[in-house]
């Protein structure tokens, strides 16, 4: 077998990896990642505008959560349940005078 047959064959596979690895780091978006990794003020920026949504998202959930649970305990305190009902009497007369 020639040897220059063999070496175009190996330097085609090269080639096709390599294009293959390029379109692999196209996808990935590895060019925005490393954009953004020599700008640390936009980093900063970034974590900090997500800081404040997860804490305003962890704010309006917990709300709503504790809304959910108040207006469930009213409701069995309704039911009279003997044991259960004093002491859900309890704790919504206390959180409604520590809202107050």
């Amino acid at each position: 077998m020639d040897k220059g047959f063999e070496d175009k064959k190996d330097i085609e596979k090269y080639e096709e990896l390599i294009r293959n690895i390029g379109m692999q780091l196209e996808r990935a978006k590895i060019g925005n990642y490393v954009d953004l990794m020599q700008n640390p003020t936009r980093i900063i920026i970034l974590n900090f505008l997500g800081g404040i949504s997860r804490g305003f998202g962890i704010a309006i959930g917990f709300t709503i959560l504790g809304a959910i649970v108040l207006y469930s305990l009213q409701r069995l305190v309704m039911l009279n349940l003997p044991i259960i009902g004093g002491f859900v009497s309890e704790v919504v007369k206390l959180v409604q005078s520590s809202i107050r």
